[in-house]
């Protein structure tokens, strides 16, 4: 017996003034986005296994725990290592969960799935995603809700990975209007110090200039902003692009180059660019780390939009 149903899930199309996305239903994830037939994020195919977590909803932590571990409520947790080779957590617990339709219109879907308590994560977390297309872009907002008995730590984001135009990503230029990174170690990217960006002139792309042979994978915070919101736009030689901005409950942003050298097909093909309400390691450092009461809930949202 065989399933005519996609390896990526359900597949939700919405389109508006020149918008269309796909959205799957494993991990919420943004499956392909275009503007006028141009694609502003690496897309994959419906009946293929997501590449890693390309596009999906971060929840309920957006990258790394180290060593998947961390302490809450008085009690030590100890998470499944998803990211093995580096000996981390990485990327919250839905990424590969089937997510349920709550509304489906021509140009909005509204989906949801549940933290079930585990080992690890012991808290019931209803994550409810809503994509909507308008003349602004695509919108995608995130709201979770404790449903259980147990106060519980949240953080989420997106994992897109935006397209400027058909010329390499080394041509592209960026604006990143963040005024620190956070620096990683070498060989497990776990977070080491919060810095300047003047300390590290590479990763300094306060004024628009072009993104060259540079390696990123850092969050970035003390985020410049017009009218509360934040924006990271990126441009191909071509004048075409793209921009991605939110607003204050995304202090921080995650900027990846997608360096595969490895594997040619997929080697610097997009900028990951993943506005988060927490940056990495939040579950132990606390920074900016969201607690959920029983029965309370947060929202966070972002935009991405053709230039």
């Amino acid at each position: 017996m065989t399933s005519d149903r996609p390896r990526s899930g359900r597949q939700l199309r919405i389109a508006a003034h020149g918008y269309e996305a796909v959205i799957a239903s494993v991990g919420a994830s943004l499956r392909s986005l275009t503007f006028r037939g141009r694609d502003l994020v690496v897309p994959f195919d419906a009946d293929e296994v997501r590449p890693g977590y390309r596009g999906t909803t971060l929840a309920p932590w957006p990258n790394r725990i180290v060593d998947g571990e961390y302490e809450f409520g008085g009690l030590r947790h100890r998470l499944p290592l998803t990211e093995p080779e580096r000996g981390q957590a990485l990327h919250g617990l839905l990424a590969w969960a089937e997510y349920a339709d709550r509304l489906v219109e021509d140009d909005r879907v509204v989906l949801a799935a549940v933290i079930e308590p585990q080992t690890g994560y012991p808290f019931r977390v209803e994550v409810e995603t809503e994509y909507r297309v308008d003349e602004n872009g695509l919108q995608q907002t995130v709201t979770a809700r404790n449903v259980g008995a147990d106060a519980a730590p949240w953080g989420t984001g997106p994992h897109p990975y935006l397209v400027a135009g058909p010329s390499p990503l080394d041509a592209w230029t960026m604006l990143l209007p963040a005024s620190e990174v956070l620096t990683v170690t070498p060989d497990r990217l776990s977070p080491v110090e919060r810095e300047p960006v003047e300390r590290h002139p590479h990763w300094d792309f306060r004024t628009e200039r072009e993104i060259g042979d540079v390696f990123i994978d850092h969050a970035f915070t003390g985020l410049a902003r017009t009218e509360g919101v934040a924006e990271v736009r990126v441009t191909a030689p071509d004048s075409s692009g793209v921009a991605m901005t939110w607003d204050e409950r995304c202090p921080w942003v995650q900027v990846h180059t997608a360096d595969t050298p490895s594997v040619p097909s997929t080697h610097r093909i997009g900028l990951a660019v993943e506005p988060m309400t927490c940056p990495p390691d939040a579950f132990n450092s606390g920074t900016d780390l969201i607690v959920l009461p029983p029965a309370s809930s947060s929202a966070a949202s972002w935009v991405i939009a053709a230039i």
